[in-house]
């Protein structure tokens, strides 16, 4: 990564080098999550325009270069927009300071959602000893993460309007359960909240992060559940419903998923592989669908229990 941060006596057009050095050099992690899949695309689209590349950048963007575990790295990052909006300090500290930091970078504009994000207290969905209120997505076993709070905060304001009191959500590869807690939080007693997570020991793990959350009660209830499963197939005991958020990428949108959404409802997705765009998907009262790209993002694949567990 030094070669990065070494100027380069390189004619090329403003931006390839994605990291602005306006900021203090992060950590190698987090340098990673935000500038290698932005860096890739110029590279790639030197290639395409000029069919030549400086011989430094074919050095930076050798795929030996990174490292294999690069995904778990990357998940949930909004990678095409300003490193410094998303850029968390060490003064963060605690979660009604990180939710402030997100509103005033203009992430959350949203009351309700900055609401729910207070309530809903990060540190009991990460891992114990880990930074939790740093705006950076995080491993959490298995070959999993936990996305960036940015991410969380743009998938609650998407679904917002399918997230009113009475509604039905399915999020899709649940993991820690933080956002199933949001959603339920937002959806409230009468409504229905649902995780599915096909790795147990996670949905396990969830399962006690909630027990000791604002969202027990809707836990204890029976209107928030977290169940094990393939979530490709979503599930169906509850559909249809208002609301589907999916927490990896699909390399393109399942078709069960299409099912349970309810005619009015909206399906927030990350779909691609190595360049991926997070869709908003609303089905039309007729059953017609609408797709639309919200930003450019990277996420660890929607696959199978053990292609998940091989590391993809």
């Amino acid at each position: 990564m030094l070669l990065m941060l070494m100027p380069m006596s390189l004619s090329l057009p403003a931006g390839v080098i994605a990291f602005g050095f306006r900021n203090c050099s992060p950590p190698l992690k987090r340098l990673l999550a935000h500038s290698n899949t932005t860096n890739l695309h110029h590279y790639h689209h030197l290639r395409r325009r000029n069919n030549t590349i400086p011989p430094q950048l074919n050095t930076l963007f050798s795929f030996n270069f990174f490292p294999r575990n690069l995904n778990c790295l990357l998940t949930g990052n909004s990678l095409f927009f300003r490193m410094e909006r998303f850029w968390s300090g060490s003064s963060i500290n605690k979660n009604k300071a990180l939710v402030e930091h997100l509103q005033n970078c203009g992430t959350i504009s949203s009351k309700k959602v900055s609401e729910v994000m207070e309530t809903i207290d990060r540190a009991l969905f990460v891992p114990d000893g880990t930074a939790a209120y740093v705006d950076s997505p995080m491993a959490i076993g298995y070959n999993a993460t936990i996305s960036a709070p940015h991410m969380h905060a743009t998938c609650l304001q998407l679904l917002e309007e399918n997230l009113k009191s009475g509604m039905h959500v399915l999020d899709v590869g649940s993991g820690t359960g933080y956002l199933t807690a949001c959603f339920a939080l937002m959806v409230g007693p009468q409504g229905r909240a649902v995780g599915v997570e096909h790795i147990p020991e996670l949905a396990d793990s969830s399962i006690k992060n909630i027990k000791k959350s604002a969202a027990a009660p809707l836990l204890k209830e029976g209107s928030l559940s977290i169940h094990v499963g393939d979530g490709r197939q979503g599930w169906p005991e509850f559909a249809p419903y208002d609301a589907i958020h999916v927490g990896a990428a699909a390399p393109e949108i399942p078709q069960p998923l299409l099912d349970q959404l309810k005619p009015g409802g909206r399906m927030v997705i990350p779909v691609g592989n190595i360049f991926q765009d997070l869709k908003v998907i609303d089905k039309n009262e007729d059953g017609s669908i609408s797709v639309r790209s919200e930003t450019s993002v990277r996420y660890v694949p929607l696959t199978s229990k053990d292609a998940q567990l091989r590391g993809y």
